[in-house]
């Protein structure tokens, strides 16, 4: 069985729980509150010496961290990993920005605004980063306009992995209302089988 190291209301963790699910994958779920400096511990730095989550264990008792790495051994071998040379780069394309030009943004500023409660002291950086969040998602709606997933007519972890984050973006102030092909999107992830919620 998996053990996974995570907080519940981080993305990062989220996408491994909802990847495990609807993989019917059995996993063991240790809640780390990362804002109380439970990543911290020397136990868990032996773990992950980046001191961050997610963070699993494979049944063998190896270590494996960074959230999208995980999720391309968890769906080895599933149709969430396509077999295919090219659809697989397709996958990684969208998996790269999704922690290049999504997350820094999207997931970074409803930390700020919902959980950190710094949304007065960063304004500046705040709006300077929603510049750049509303480019991610308008890249991203027009990709779906074209197709039902990011990655072609398949459902695959690429969904999984943006899917995260754009679902609570509102959270940190985004308005998806501009953006109705990411909103069909999100309903379409939210039906598929095995799917769980965030909490």
């Amino acid at each position: 069985m998996y053990t996974v190291y995570g907080m519940a209301i981080s993305g990062n963790c989220y996408k491994l729980k909802l990847a495990l699910t609807q993989l019917d994958q059995p996993y063991r779920w240790v809640e780390l509150d990362i804002l109380k400096g439970a990543t911290k511990t020397p136990e868990f730095l032996a773990l992950n010496p980046n001191g961050q989550v997610p963070t699993i264990v494979l049944p063998d008792g190896d270590t494996l961290v960074e959230s999208n790495a995980i999720l391309c051994y968890l769906a080895d071998g599933s149709p969430l990993w396509p077999s295919d040379r090219r659809t697989k780069a397709e996958v990684l394309k969208w998996m790269f920005f999704e922690q290049y030009s999504h997350e820094p943004n999207i997931a970074t500023v409803r930390f700020w605004v919902a959980y950190a409660g710094r949304a007065q002291e960063l304004a500046a950086e705040i709006e300077k980063r929603k510049v750049n969040g509303y480019k991610a998602l308008k890249v991203m709606e027009e990709t779906l306009a074209k197709r039902p997933f990011l990655a072609g007519d398949k459902y695959t972890i690429a969904d999984i992995a943006l899917y995260a984050y754009t679902h609570v973006a509102h959270e940190g102030g985004y308005d998806l209302s501009a953006y109705p092909a990411v909103q069909a999107w999100l309903a379409r992830v939210a039906a598929q089988p095995g799917y769980v919620g965030m909490n």
